[in-house]
């Protein structure tokens, strides 16, 4: 049955307008952004198998252009407009995360990371630089590798906190295995960062592991 003919109260767009997005399922979010279904399938269903093949909201935008438009009624443009939402998202939380001291906003930070990192098929290393007021200069990727493992150079980071005059940082990468569980990889890692960025004065503050929905901080377990 077409959404049109369902009861006004049960369609997404009303709903949403009668009593705010928060009442809505994912399924009824997704179908409000797809507008439309195919034939024989409404918005609303159209989301649900898309929800159904990724598992999740998350999995749905990790998922690469080619796995989205496998999905009938899915295509490219649909991809394209998922990735700008993603990354529209991305931004309005790092503009919030710059408005006060980042250690003011700690679970503003871990939803920025979430939705940074979470679902990367690949390890990918990200750092956030700070200034001396531990306001955010930038936060960017500063390395990729693989499903299980990624490497990351001590001197090159050094040299980015240098060129933006960096006055502290927090780190963060994922572990697509799902466990957020710091490896003996990762604290010797994060030792040898702190102690090449203790040389030029950078201070570490954190790094943070993301597995999932989970976000594992080194300094919470005492790991710094």
């Amino acid at each position: 049955m077409p959404i049109t003919d369902w009861p006004a109260d049960e369609r997404p767009r009303e709903k949403l307008l009668q009593k705010g997005p928060a009442s809505l399922s994912d399924a009824e979010l997704l179908a409000i952004f797809l507008r439309t279904g195919v034939v024989g399938k409404s918005a609303v269903d159209l989301a649900r198998e898309c929800l159904g093949r990724f598992g999740s909201l998350r999995g749905l935008f990790a998922a690469t252009e080619t796995q989205l438009c496998a999905i009938h009624g899915m295509g490219q443009a649909k991809y394209v407009q998922l990735q700008a939402v993603l990354e529209m998202a991305r931004r309005a939380l790092a503009e919030e995360l710059r408005e006060a001291p980042l250690l003011n906003s700690p679970e503003r930070v871990r939803h920025y990371l979430t939705l940074q990192l979470s679902g990367l098929p690949v390890e990918v290393f990200w750092g956030l630089f700070l200034n001396t007021q531990n306001r955010l200069i930038c936060s960017e990727e500063l390395f990729r590798g693989t499903l299980s493992q990624t490497s990351v150079y001590p001197r090159e980071v050094v040299k980015r906190a240098l060129a933006l005059n960096a006055s502290a940082v927090l780190f963060a990468h994922n572990h697509p295995s799902g466990v957020a569980e710091p490896s003996q990889e990762d604290r010797q890692l994060t030792l040898v960062l702190k102690q090449a960025l203790a040389l030029v004065d950078v201070h570490v503050l954190d790094h943070f592991i993301v597995a999932g929905n989970v976000v594992t901080s080194f300094s919470e377990h005492g790991l710094l």
